[in-house]
């Protein structure tokens, strides 16, 4: 009985602290790993990222940097964000064994998956971004230059728009994470989303005017993933809450 009573005793706040504390820095020493193992290549990184806009760019061009320290800091700056992004998977693990002892058994089972799926996901919008948008865009963008006006883009400038592009691409593909967590804890139904399905086509597409450049193609190539992935998330919704609707059904329990 003493045992069984220890084991269940809940942990004081300077312990749940303390193992904050360790989390965290086990988090950053993955990060600074991955760091050290990229900074060796983060010139070829940048330049990397930097392709589909030089792909694009007129013959004879070439991206410039106007600050001094531009030419280290925007290699070292892509570095540090691809080394977040890559521990991501290792830095939600850490979070997952700090807050998975305080959830219910049926709670731990759905948010693996959804841990999983998140990550996965904000990986194929940025990967979407990169390979499909960027190219079209960067495209776009250098053919309707004004004559006489050479394309020259300052790195620091060009890397901060890509991060954030990055972003907004990986943010917005978690939106069949965040229909079934809303449709999991009851918030909302499905009904009510596929209801009010006109409305979200018109959020995307102002999502996607406010995230994106001020051009049609990148809006478009926003908005409509996002409506995808809000149609995929409705069907992951229907299975959450017709398996919610099972477990509550007292016949089911009966069998």
């Amino acid at each position: 009985m003493t045992e069984e009573h220890g084991e269940d005793t809940p942990q004081t706040l300077i312990s749940h602290l303390l193992e904050l504390r360790n989390r965290l820095l086990k988090a950053v020493i993955a990060v600074l790993v991955v760091f050290l193992c990229l900074f060796y290549f983060s010139r070829e990184l940048y330049t990397l990222v930097a392709r589909p806009l030089m792909d694009a760019m007129p013959v004879g061009t070439q991206m410039i940097a106007t600050g001094v320290a531009s030419p280290f800091l925007a290699p070292f700056k892509l570095t540090l964000y691809l080394s977040i992004f890559g521990a991501m998977p290792f830095i939600l693990h850490q979070a997952w064994a700090f807050v998975a002892p305080g959830l219910y058994k049926h709670e731990k089972r759905l948010a693996v998956p959804l841990l999983v799926s998140s990550v996965l996901l904000f990986y194929a919008g940025a990967a979407f971004a990169y390979f499909v948008v960027f190219p079209l865009m960067f495209q776009f963008f250098t053919t309707v230059a004004p004559e006489g006006v050479a394309v020259t883009t300052d790195i620091s400038s060009y890397l901060d728009f890509v991060l954030a592009l990055f972003l907004a691409f990986g943010f917005a593909f978690e939106l069949p994470i965040a229909i079934v967590l809303l449709v999991a804890t009851g918030l909302v139904t499905v009904e009510k989303l596929s209801a009010s399905r006109a409305y979200v086509v018109v959020g995307c597409f102002v999502i996607g005017m406010l995230l994106t450049p001020p051009d049609i193609v990148s809006q478009t190539l926003l908005a409509v993933p996002m409506w995808l992935l809000f149609e995929i998330g409705l069907l992951f919704g229907r299975a959450v809450q017709r398996r919610q609707a099972d477990q509550d059904d007292p016949a089911t329990d009966g069998d």
